[in-house]
């Protein structure tokens, strides 16, 4: 009986384990779907507002006539400021307006923020209230206010004759103008800057507030040592962004050349608009770029100083 026998089994070679392919990491696929939503707004910085900055720059040292005719002139554009009375008049006004408007409309936006905090039965009917001037174009809203407040014929005329203030010209009178155009102003960006405090107030915890309260805080306290530091950096955000719009924003321009156009006797005549004037009236295109050169420069000072002061709006680091 012949029996067989298997052969011998091959030993067995244990392999490594495949290391996998190399592959994107989810922090760099998030780098770039940030990137990639970013492009949009990066490429129109670049080809609206860093490229321009920069043709401004150069051509300021040009006397442009606006028909294409260049002849260098070094300094003389800036050197020409020192002696420009309308334009130190226009800085001033500007600056006045600047000073006037940014912390009423912070103080008013910031209580209509507060008004509209806490739910109740309609709030989104009046935050939509609030906020629907915002969306309004500035040339319709000055189209507008100019109606409402025509001499003596205007609706507001007619709710201020029984106080005897009829014949008031809010428009016409160079003592008013600016005020008036600073209450429109006001008028038109609390809504907005209304719901960007609410969403900072928002992000303030509840338990602080109710930890405060039941300690025996009163609601001046509760607002000023747990609410007011937490909304600091979103204050700060609201300032900035307000300080700039007023001086080179919509309403520096287009709310006042709708309403007075700089008058009357230029007492509303903002440097946005007498740069305006200077390239686009008188085609004195070089001296229009080195004003903007310098006004952005005194832009960037004054946004860097309010960093360097308040530290950004950050929270104290104790």
């Amino acid at each position: 009986m012949t029996t067989t026998t298997a052969p011998p089994s091959k030993p067995s070679v244990r392999r490594p384990a495949a290391t996998p392919k190399p592959g994107m990491t989810r922090k760099r696929r998030e780098a770039l779907a940030a990137y990639a939503f970013l492009a949009p707004d990066l490429l129109g910085l670049l080809a609206f507002v860093a490229v321009p900055m920069v043709l401004a720059l150069g051509v300021a040292f040009f006397k442009v006539d606006g028909f294409g005719n260049y002849q260098y002139v070094g300094l003389a554009n800036y050197k020409l400021m020192g002696s420009d009375d309308q334009l130190w008049a226009s800085l001033k006004i500007t600056a006045i307006y600047v000073v006037s408007f940014v912390p009423i409309a912070f103080v008013i936006s910031f209580g209509l923020a507060m008004l509209v905090r806490n739910h109740f039965r309609g709030i989104g009917w009046v935050r939509s209230a609030f906020f629907l001037p915002h969306v309004v174009s500035l040339v319709v809203v000055g189209l507008i206010w100019q109606f409402l407040l025509v001499d003596k014929r205007g609706a507001v005329s007619k709710l201020l004759a029984p106080f005897g203030l009829g014949d008031v010209s809010f428009l016409g009178t160079p003592s008013l103008a600016l005020g008036t155009y600073v209450v429109i102003s006001v008028w038109f960006v609390m809504g907005y800057q209304m719901l960007v405090l609410l969403a900072g107030l928002k992000d303030v915890p509840k338990e602080l507030e109710d930890a405060a309260q039941i300690d025996g805080a009163s609601a001046w306290q509760r607002f000023r040592f747990v609410i007011w530091p937490l909304m600091r950096p979103t204050s700060f955000f609201v300032v900035v962004n307000s300080t700039i719009g007023a001086v080179t924003g919509l309403q520096a321009f287009d709310l006042v050349f709708v309403l007075t156009k700089g008058g009357p006797a230029r007492a509303t005549s903002t440097v946005v608009l007498y740069i305006y004037e200077q390239a686009f009236t008188f085609n004195n295109l070089g001296y229009a770029a080195a004003l903007t050169t310098v006004v952005v420069a005194i832009l960037v000072l004054c946004t860097g100083l309010m960093f360097a002061f308040t530290k950004g709006g950050r929270f104290d680091e104790d």
